[in-house]
């Protein structure tokens, strides 16, 4: 059996699951399968209901530091709808200044991924810290963070929105000048963010695809036609025709499987 030393440098027995044959374990795992679309499309009920939360006007006015000066809280969506802004732990008296952020917060940062495809759903994450631009710039260069927009809290904004003592996402809308919070996600919950489905799923529009179940009026498309690489989204641009060609055809095959599995 696999062993695996403890603290004291004893390798005890691990008690591990029974051996099987393929088709035992292809049994298992058709039983786990339930389960796991189960918990997903709890996942998706959860996401609908977080799209009919109520939205709390912002009355303050936020004042962040960035590259380049002062900027507002509207200023960090930089022109589109929606926001999410993470309170990433780098300042005086965290574990790691001032070379590091927070252990945690650094691990979080590893974790986001290309961020053309979430600003192509309308959507922006920043991060905030109290550290200074001088330190933020340099941390970002040093880990590799240079994708990610990083500003600088200048007042009551993490105590305000319940990130003062622990990380957390807060997400935003506008309505031309107005911007509302309509989410927070935060400790374990931080731990599951870092894709674009994590993210849109904790805003207000959601993945913005017409499966989903959202109120009247939201903005919806066909899934997977709106994806694109990284380097080629254009706003407004018609979906490669290509590309829906081979989606329809992965989107069918699919479908054929699914109402062959069914008894």
């Amino acid at each position: 059996m696999p062993t695996s030393p403890n603290q004291k440098g004893v390798t005890p027995a691990m008690n591990t699951p029974p051996i099987v044959s393929a088709q035992e374990w292809e049994a298992a795992r058709e039983q786990m399968l339930v389960k796991e679309k189960a918990l997903i499309r709890a996942r998706d009920a959860m996401a609908a209901e977080r799209r009919r939360m109520p939205w709390m006007a912002v009355e303050t006015r936020y004042a962040f530091d960035g590259p380049a000066g002062k900027v507002s809280l509207l200023d960090l969506f930089e022109g589109r709808h929606q926001l999410i802004v993470y309170r990433a732990f780098f300042e005086p008296g965290v574990h790691g200044w001032p070379e590091h952020a927070c252990i945690g917060c650094s691990l979080g940062a590893d974790q986001v991924s290309n961020l053309a495809h979430l600003n192509a759903r309308d959507t922006t994450l920043v991060y905030a810290s109290r550290a200074p631009q001088a330190d933020i710039v340099r941390l970002k260069a040093r880990m590799g963070w240079e994708n990610i927009p990083w500003y600088t809290i200048t007042d009551s904004f993490d105590a305000d929105f319940g990130v003062d003592q622990w990380h957390g996402h807060n997400a935003f809308i506008r309505d031309g000048d107005r911007v509302f919070r309509t989410y927070l996600i935060n400790s374990r919950g931080d731990e599951a963010m870092g894709t674009v489905w994590s993210y849109l799923d904790m805003t207000a529009l959601g993945r913005q695809e017409v499966w989903e179940d959202s109120p009247e009026g939201y903005p919806q498309e066909r899934p997977y036609k709106w994806w694109n690489w990284n380097e080629s989204y254009v706003p407004n641009a018609t979906a490669d025709p290509k590309w829906v060609q081979v989606s329809d055809a992965g989107e069918a095959a699919f479908r054929k499987r699914d109402a062959g599995a069914k008894p």
